[in-house]
């Protein structure tokens, strides 16, 4: 198995093909550290790089400096509000109006085997290919506690971070930041890599020195957008295609983002991401859980070009779930500049019959089959299907088209085509409908 847990030690090994990631407890309150993530490390033996026996030690050694040790220790998953002054990845506020956070661990379990997340995107892997780790921490005053999740992906070099968060209190909490991921690590002179851009220019990368200041990469339009995209990687200086190392996050989901690095005070540089805070208030009632978006990691020794590379395998092997990401996919024909809005069932069968004459093997039905989306300014979002327009239904116009020895694709938002999704299970179906 690709985890291990090392009991004396208290250490948890993660190992991919070519690298590994190690967390560590430290101390009698059982604070949860991040270790090492690199090169595949032969043994197990890191604990020495917390640094715990030097000062300013831990807290049942030096309590008088615990603030000291908070502000400094590499943490796993910080918590807001007791100490940590970095940027945190979890703050919640009680009914109180009470903001301290301490998420300590309390016990862990190890599977093979991935499945996704229900409602969310998320990726999937076999017993074979993959295994799991979850970390409970609690905090013992509030009740709440923090399933940390990671997905050790052995064959593609991947380990995929989130967290679920469960209200074991008796009161509700309003959850005000969750991000999924954190990584704590010496600065190695690091350079921070994103994408930005606009319409029609998506994707030009910038490279900025890691500084004291913070750096981010955010979206609050509701989407990831392709102003900003949900991804940054650091690199070592002088890093090229081929050489150098680079630690990478990705985030898989579409909505409201932000990821942040920043050295701190000891040259230390601490990397998040997850959902952006701002207008983010969860309440979460009692015995109720909130599950975090994936965040998917890459570590590369061998430049940008291998990363790049271990992204593109991972998300074909365990992302994208349509039969045709490794075969050739079939000739399309789109009704949206025939007929924009104005369509009905006669009048797609008609173009779908003329398309099958020409070798065309798919008709894609777009915009306008849901709802009363008559036009661009009303209905998004009304996910039924519109019968004034589709007489008899989906399934009949699927057959009629199917019936012509044609596909059928069928326009959605991204945000919709989970196959976990409440749609796909009302009306199972429409799974054959989606390219």
């Amino acid at each position: 198995m690709s985890i291990s847990f090392y009991e004396k030690e208290q250490l948890f090994k993660l190992d991919t093909k070519n690298t590994s990631y190690v967390i560590g407890i430290v101390d009698e309150e059982k604070f949860l550290g991040h270790v090492y993530y690199g090169a595949k490390l032969k043994d197990h033996h890191a604990g020495y790089l917390m640094r715990v026996n030097e000062n300013p030690f831990v807290p049942s050694k030096n309590n008088r400096d615990r603030v000291s040790f908070l502000d400094s220790f590499a943490m796993e998953y910080p918590a807001h509000g007791l100490g940590d002054y970095r940027e945190s990845c979890i703050s919640i506020r009680t009914m109180q109006g009470n903001v301290g956070l301490s998420l300590n661990y309390v016990s862990h379990k190890i599977t093979e085997g991935k499945t996704s997340f229900r409602n969310l995107p998320s990726s999937f892997g076999s017993r074979e290919d993959c295994s799991v780790l979850e970390i409970l921490c609690e905090d013992k005053t509030t009740g709440l506690q923090a399933v940390l999740q990671y997905g050790v992906f052995e064959d593609v070099d991947v380990i995929t971070r989130s967290v679920k968060v469960i209200n074991e209190g008796e009161e509700p909490v309003y959850l005000t930041k969750v991000y999924s991921a954190c990584l704590d690590m010496d600065n190695k002179d690091f350079e921070a890599i994103s994408l930005h851009g606009s319409w029609a220019r998506e994707r030009q990368i910038q490279s900025v020195p890691v500084s004291h200041g913070k750096y981010s990469v955010e979206s609050i339009r509701g989407e990831s957008s392709h102003q900003d995209h949900p991804f940054m990687a650091l690199k070592t200086k002088n890093a090229t295609q081929e050489t150098g190392e680079v630690y990478a996050m990705h985030f898989v989901y579409s909505g409201n983002f932000k990821v942040q690095v920043q050295a701190d005070q000891f040259d230390q540089v601490r990397m998040v991401m997850g959902i952006h805070p701002t207008d983010f208030a969860w309440r979460l009632e009692s015995k109720e859980e909130f599950q975090a978006p994936e965040v998917v990691m890459v570590y590369s020794d061998k430049g940008l070009g291998q990363m790049t590379r271990t992204f593109h395998d991972f998300y074909r092997k365990h992302l994208i779930r349509s039969e045709y990401k490794n075969k050739k996919r079939p000739i399309l024909i789109n009704n949206w500049e025939a007929t924009y809005f104005d369509f009905n069932t006669d009048k797609l069968i008609s173009i779908a019959k003329q398309a099958s004459e020409l070798g065309i093997e798919m008709l894609v039905m777009d915009d306008g089959w849901f709802g009363n989306r008559y036009d661009d300014n009303r209905a998004l979002g009304d996910w039924f299907v519109n019968e004034e327009k589709l007489k008899g239904g989906l399934k009949y116009l699927v057959d009629e088209v199917n019936k012509l020895g044609m596909k059928f694709g069928i326009w959605f938002e991204p945000e919709m085509i989970s196959p976990d999704s409440d749609l796909y299970r009302e009306h199972p179906d429409w799974a054959i409908a989606i390219p």
